[in-house]
């Protein structure tokens, strides 16, 4: 879902050799083709961009093949399993260059607790890209305990480069940045569905139509700044008592899960969902999303 997506951000960068690592063949670019059609279908690239770019990302299933031993910087991205990411890594550090950078495209886990077994873990940086990766410009470059800020620097420069916007995560901890005040929003929208205050359709509905229209251009310490910090300390201090505080997953939300309501993937969650309402809920966030970053 990721990987690939990833290698097609860095192909903007014209002199990258970008090679994809995988454990058995997949059709990058049929799946590159169909994840691009949209940036194809606004205007954003033409068809015979899009083929060039597929064409400069190579393919390898073995690890042991030149391009992984050549490789400047690997970004990691497989499964959210602990294990899977150290071996993963230990073997890479055996393989590539001593100046090699380590990636690691987690958007949960330690880069800390991930390099821990590593030798030269000042090379070794989180970065959290955003799904849709060629989409969302946002990338989270997470500083583990012992990452150089020359390895921290070189990556985010190498973002620029590839058009995203890189931020700097200065400490390593759960969440990083965006995905803490994420699902901040979350456990609030899912406490006022789970107290009656009013159904999930209503919340979203709630959110797209107030203060999310704004969150593209006003950040949320610009807004407190715009209306006066008096007055927000006012506010936190009536509101923040009476918001939703606890530290473990909503009942809601475990009822939900334990009778198999898993969202798109079951057709039923917080809302009911058939086929071709998921299908326009995807199509429609790509739209809105090259809308909105490339005006087209």
């Amino acid at each position: 879902m990721m990987g690939k997506n990833i290698a097609f951000v860095l192909t903007a960068v014209p002199e990258l050799k970008v090679t994809l690592y995988d454990l058995a063949y997949q059709d990058i670019a049929a799946a590159l083709r169909s994840g691009c059609a949209a940036l194809v279908g606004h205007g954003v690239i033409s068809e015979g961009e899009l083929e060039t770019r597929i064409k400069r990302i190579g393919f390898t299933t073995d690890m042991d093949s030149e391009p992984v031993r050549a490789a400047d910087m690997v970004v990691e991205a497989v499964f959210e399993d602990m294990e899977t990411k150290r071996s993963l890594f230990g073997r890479l550090e055996e393989l590539c260059a001593p100046d090699a950078i380590f990636c690691t495209n987690t958007s949960a886990m330690s880069p800390t607790e991930i390099s821990a077994r590593l030798k030269r873990r000042e090379r070794f940086v989180g970065t959290h890209f955003w799904n849709p990766a060629h989409l969302i410009p946002l990338v989270e470059v997470v500083k583990a305990d012992a990452t150089s800020d020359e390895t921290c620097l070189a990556v985010m420069e190498l973002l620029r480069a590839a058009g995203k916007r890189p931020i700097l995560c200065r400490k390593d901890v759960p969440g990083f940045i965006a995905n803490r005040m994420q699902h901040a929003l979350w456990r609030e929208a899912i406490s006022i569905v789970e107290n009656g205050i009013a159904d999930a359709e209503t919340v979203d509905e709630a959110v797209k139509y107030s203060f999310g229209l704004r969150l593209g251009q006003l950040g949320p310490l610009e807004n407190a700044d715009m209306v006066g910090l008096d007055l927000t300390l006012s506010i936190h201090e009536y509101l923040l008592p009476r918001l939703e505080s606890s530290g473990k997953p909503s009942p809601l939300l475990k009822r939900l899960h334990e009778r198999g309501s898993l969202g798109f993937k079951t057709g039923e969650g917080f809302r009911s969902w058939t086929p071709e309402s998921m299908e326009a809920v995807r199509d429609g966030l790509n739209d809105y999303l090259i809308k909105m970053i490339y005006k087209k």
